[in-house]
């Protein structure tokens, strides 16, 4: 029976890579990055051959792999990562943990010597056994390639199962691949004879993307009369539309307040999502309301929020806890008297009765909220001066509706918890939430970009662009539009925030870190636009309308220390008023 047109025969490796690749196109995956190396010649090969596979060369391993990455949270679909032997897999390892703590599905796939060449001095040769321990949901090393049906059929099988894992895990996994010379497709026999009786359609035909089943499981008797609160921790569904309609379903019948993250897309659809809290930060300081809103039942859906403050006042509540997750690993980081809910939200909403209506606990967190987000809302439009905070907010009311916003880690996801206001706007936020790194921030922001077919938003500051500037890089390969909003403020905020900051020295010198970078420089030498912001109206301009394609640098030069000492005012002043 005919083979797929684009099988590659020449030889045994590449006939290998050809079942693997169309295995992997079979199951649902579209996109791959691949990064240059010898010893992945065959795997680079199918995958650059086949139809429908984009495929991105990235020559850094570590950017590949945040970059793809990025594409995987866009899509919800995992996305191929393919090296070379030796340490260029080891560049993968902050990605792939990324991705198993913030739940994206990744399948790498590392090249390898053959077990001969091992352990031998050989060059470019480490031990890649299980090279990223329990960072992966599965593990398998395929066997030397052989020309055989059954062989070809362990490989369509294994691989299959990998990509399934993958899903079901909502993680990464590794599949290290082996290969004898020669790497390249010369011609080795006649295997196009060997195989011509094969029913290649009959051989691919049982696959195809899995469709996850909801699960289902015994309710918790939610009471009406109690002090519950939703809490919407960080969540990037594959489908935010679908995520907030099913938590505001669960607020409308439950009558709760929904106290929602930044990076919950409850913030973004609040008009199907009664009950919104986006104010918590600052209420919650003021000691006598956080006493007086103390819950007796909690309900947390998606991970827990970013705030400390929340965090703290959860922790202090001792409230019977219940968390709506499918994942099977343990989420609860504040060890509380938790209990676990292993059914989709969708299920969820579909399962519980309707109570009555809001009861007085929410009516009062409603007036605490109307008055802090008054009070921020106030400062923040008096501001005149080009504070960080500021840059958050503005995105927030300003951005095209439905623009795919990635935050970077430390100060600008605090500023987005802070200031970000309740709207239906629908931008889509995305954050490496998972391992709270800085690492591939730029890279990952470029995945959510590429091919997305709109304008991307990265939020930045300027020590977490700097530790990936080789995502720059990606520029000649990039196909989309990605504005990089950079706060600059000559070092890590977010330390300002921290008891060290009152050490100094060495604070400046080890904590801060200052660098001291002209980005219009930096840009100038990756061939990137790059604009320095006047004020806020011209901010308002350039990020108001976005370009159609390319990278462009947006820098809004900003004073560290001025800002914190700003943000503890606003927020003790703020809390102070509430009574």
């Amino acid at each position: 029976m005919n083979a797929p047109s684009h099988f590659d025969f020449r030889n045994v490796n590449a006939l290998w890579c050809s079942v693997l690749v169309e295995t992997l196109v079979r199951t649902g995956v579209r996109h791959a990055v691949i990064s240059p190396g010898s010893r992945s010649t065959p795997l680079t090969m199918a995958l650059a051959r086949h139809p429908l596979v984009k495929a991105t060369p990235v020559v850094d391993e570590r950017s590949a792999a945040f970059f793809a990455l990025g594409m995987a949270k866009r899509t919800g679909a995992p996305a191929v990562l393919v090296c070379t032997s030796g340490t260029a897999g080891a560049n993968y390892f902050p990605a792939v943990i990324e991705a198993q703590e913030g739940g994206v599905p990744l399948i790498v796939i590392t090249a390898d010597r053959p077990p001969e060449m091992r352990a031998c001095a050989s060059g470019q040769t480490i031990d890649q056994q299980k090279l990223f321990g329990d960072h992966v949901a599965f593990f398998h090393e395929f066997a030397v390639p052989v020309a055989s049906e059954s062989m070809l059929r362990y490989l369509r099988q294994t691989v299959a199962h990998a990509v399934e894992r993958s899903r079901e895990s909502a993680g990464p996994v590794h599949l290290n691949a082996p290969f004898r010379d020669p790497l390249p497709p010369v011609v080795q026999g006649d295997l196009a004879s060997e195989f011509a009786g094969c029913d290649w359609s009959r051989f691919f035909s049982h696959l195809g993307p899995n469709v996850m089943a909801v699960t289902t499981a015994p309710l918790p008797r939610f009471l009406p009369d109690v002090h519950g609160v939703i809490v919407a921790g960080p969540a990037q569904p594959a489908d935010p539309a679908r995520y907030a309609a099913a938590v505001g379903e669960v607020a409308r019948k439950l009558g709760w307040p929904v106290v929602a993250d930044a990076l919950s897309p409850l913030r973004q659809h609040a008009d199907v999502v009664p009950h919104l809290v986006t104010s918590y930060d600052v209420i919650l300081r003021n000691p006598s309301v956080a006493e007086r809103l103390q819950p007796e039942s909690i309900l947390c859906v998606g991970n827990w929020p970013t705030s400390k403050v929340l965090r703290a006042w959860l922790e202090a509540s001792s409230a019977t806890t219940w968390l709506a997750t499918e994942r099977l690993d343990n989420r609860d980081a504040l060890h509380g008297r938790a209990r676990t809910l292993p059914l989709s939200l969708v299920a969820l909403a579909a399962q519980l009765p309707t109570f009555a209506a809001p009861n007085g606990y929410e009516r009062m967190w409603a007036m605490y909220e109307q008055k802090a987000r008054s009070e921020i809302d106030g400062r923040l439009e008096a501001e005149s001066g080009l504070f960080e905070g500021k840059a958050a907010w503005l995105l927030a009311r300003h951005l095209p509706v439905e623009t795919s916003l990635v935050v970077a880690n430390s100060m600008p996801i605090r500023d987005a918890e802070y200031f970000f206001p309740a709207s239906d706007r629908r931008l889509r936020l995305l954050c490496n939430r998972g391992a709270n790194g800085i690492d591939g921030t730029l890279s990952t922001a470029l995945g959510v970009a590429h091919d997305a077919g709109r304008p991307a938003v990265l939020l930045v500051g300027d020590l977490a662009l700097l530790h990936d500037t080789n995502g720059f890089l990606l520029r000649s390969k990039f196909r989309g539009s990605l504005t990089i909003v950079l706060i600059n403020n000559n070092g890590g905020g977010i330390f300002g925030h921290l008891p060290v900051a009152q050490f100094d020295p060495p604070f400046e010198e080890f904590f801060a870190t200052p660098q001291d970078m002209d980005f219009a420089k930096l840009a100038a030498a990756y061939g990137v636009e790059h604009v320095l912001v006047r004020d806020w109206t011209h901010f308002t301009e350039l990020v108001s309308v976005l370009p159609t394609g390319g990278l462009r640098v947006i820098e809004v030069r900003t004073d560290r220390k001025s800002d914190a000492s700003k943000r503890k005012t606003w927020f003790a002043d703020a809390a102070a008023k509430l009574g």
